[in-house]
């Protein structure tokens, strides 16, 4: 079986992208994960394939799988990545798309090839929502990992995430304490755990473990859910400049039932197949 793919990143969070308007690629765990291994296969961080849009409001419809080849309901780094795609083949010159996940419908706008923002949604907190167990929503959780206890904000932006504010970022062991958050009883399917620093109302420093990959460069749902939680919790400003080790990007949220936004750069790295 051969495979066209674009290989793409944002700010380090790396994807292939596989076009299943022209082929009909489906692809097992297994083989999703050996082309994931960087020093064995392509390397990527989640999968994106692009199909057809199933509700009527879409325009397209984006499928993603992580490293370890399981789905998931959606990517905020991978949508606007997938955007920049869809513009440079050519297949709409609409600026403003909406693309469905299996989780969001997810407004997307192509300001440039290299440069674009996305609305993930309304964030939700209620607790079957995300899921998590917990008998009401709350504005923090204790978990207790590992013989301690740890303060988390729960939410979805699409999919499940769990932040924690901490003084230094660096000293933070993220994926060890991420697989340990992740795999928490009270996260029925898995958790991003999101480690948080603050250095004013305007700006943080994130570090990021994903379900399925382990700590990543950049995450860009990630990046909305840790300035929701902020906002939440009265640390942080509507606009946020967020400092990730691959890059920045720019997160705005109003508050309450207000769609979260977020921009920065996308890269097109190259254009390739690969034979399975």
């Amino acid at each position: 079986m051969r495979i066209e793919f674009s290989k793409m990143h944002s700010i380090g969070n790396d994807f292939i992208v596989v076009n299943n308007l022209k082929q009909q690629i489906k692809l097992s765990n297994e083989q999703i994960q050996m082309l994931a291994r960087r020093r064995f296969g392509i390397g990527f961080d989640q999968l994106l394939v692009l199909e057809p849009a199933k509700q009527p409001q879409a325009d397209f419809c984006m499928r993603v799988f992580n490293a370890d080849g399981n789905e998931v309901g959606q990517c905020g780094n991978g949508v606007r990545c997938l955007a920049s795609f869809i513009h440079r083949q050519n297949l709409t010159t609409k600026p403003m798309l909406q693309i469905e996940s299996t989780t969001t419908m997810m407004s997307v706008e192509v300001q440039s090839q290299d440069y674009v923002r996305a609305s993930l949604g309304i964030p939700q907190f209620e607790p079957e929502n995300i899921p998590f167990l917990a008998e009401k929503p709350a504005s923090t959780y204790s978990l207790f990992i590992n013989g301690s206890t740890i303060e988390v904000s729960v939410l979805s932006v699409g999919n499940p995430h769990a932040v924690a504010v901490v003084a230094d970022i660096i000293q933070v062991p993220v994926d060890q304490l991420g697989q340990l958050i992740n795999a928490n009883e009270r996260f029925p399917e898995g958790v991003n755990v999101e480690f948080m620093q603050v250095i004013n109302p305007q700006l943080i420093k994130l570090r990021v473990y994903e379900r399925g990959v382990g700590e990543t460069l950049a995450c860009g749902s990630g990046a909305c859910a840790a300035v929701i939680a902020g906002k939440k919790n009265n640390l942080l400003s509507d606009s946020v400049q967020v400092e990730l080790p691959g890059g920045s990007v720019q997160v705005n949220w109003a508050t309450g039932q207000q769609p979260v936004w977020f921009e920065g750069p996308v890269t097109h790295v190259y254009e390739g197949w690969a034979e399975i």
